[in-house]
């Protein structure tokens, strides 16, 4: 018997995907995204168990967090962050972002983040010396969505 092995025109373009923001009623297609990534963590409670030396690990929530970074050319998150320091109102918003590559059989996946809010940002910035600017904002999200699934590929069932 032979093992499955996966070809290598499977594996996903990192530059070939969509990233939309939705702040209230206006959705943005926020092509200046350089990268994202959102992380889904377990809260993990310890749990002692009589008859055994270690301890156990029991989930008892989660939470979610992410990063990304911009070119510097939208003023669409310091607008949040001037709302926010002007009236106290704290602006949620949803991140959808899409990753397919037409050579791979894996197909398109879709998650949608929802109920984002931002850590904090750059406000204003230059670089002399660079060659462009950019800017990474950290968030949370309180939920998320997974419209679209990748296919399994062949050989992994």
């Amino acid at each position: 018997m032979t093992n499955a092995i996966m070809r290598a025109r499977d594996t996903l373009s990192a530059k070939l995907a969509e990233c939309f923001v939705t702040i209230g009623d206006t959705r943005y297609n926020f092509m200046q995204a350089i990268n994202l990534e959102a992380k889904f963590e377990k809260n993990k409670t310890k749990v002692p168990i009589l008859g055994k030396t270690g301890m156990g690990n029991k989930a008892s929530g989660w939470s979610g967090s992410g990063k990304a970074v911009f070119h510097y050319n939208t003023s669409v998150f310091r607008e949040l962050m001037l709302q926010y320091k002007k009236t106290g109102e704290d602006i949620y918003f949803d991140i959808q972002i899409s990753n397919e590559d037409p050579t791979s059989a894996a197909g398109r996946q879709t998650v949608v983040l929802t109920d984002c809010n931002m850590n904090g940002g750059v406000l204003a910035k230059f670089d002399a010396k660079g060659e462009y600017l950019d800017e990474e904002m950290e968030f949370t999200f309180e939920d998320f969505k997974i419209p679209e699934s990748f296919a399994m590929l062949e050989g992994m069932l």
